[in-house]
């Protein structure tokens, strides 16, 4: 993860391979930093999270097989601009 250094409420971030610009506003009482893992969906960032706890969430998602897929094609979709 990287924030974006002109947007501080951006950070591109990669999922299952996907690298996209996210919205990290909603963090903003957290302390964000590349190597965090952040809940995401459809391109905002809703909470931080440890690694035991991302590995679950990608683990359940996988385990449900069409909803994960759903939730990789919607943040292919969402785009959020950089300027």
């Amino acid at each position: 993860m990287e924030i974006l250094p002109d947007r501080p409420d951006l950070a591109m971030v990669a999922v299952s391979g996907v690298r996209r610009a996210i919205n990290i506003g909603l963090l903003d009482k957290e302390t964000v930093a590349p190597g965090d893992w952040i809940l995401i969906h459809v391109g905002f960032a809703l909470s931080k999270i440890d690694e035991t706890e991302a590995k679950a969430a990608l683990d359940f998602l996988e385990s449900i097989g069409q909803a994960y897929d759903d939730e990789i094609a919607a943040l292919r979709q969402s785009m959020i601009e950089q300027g």
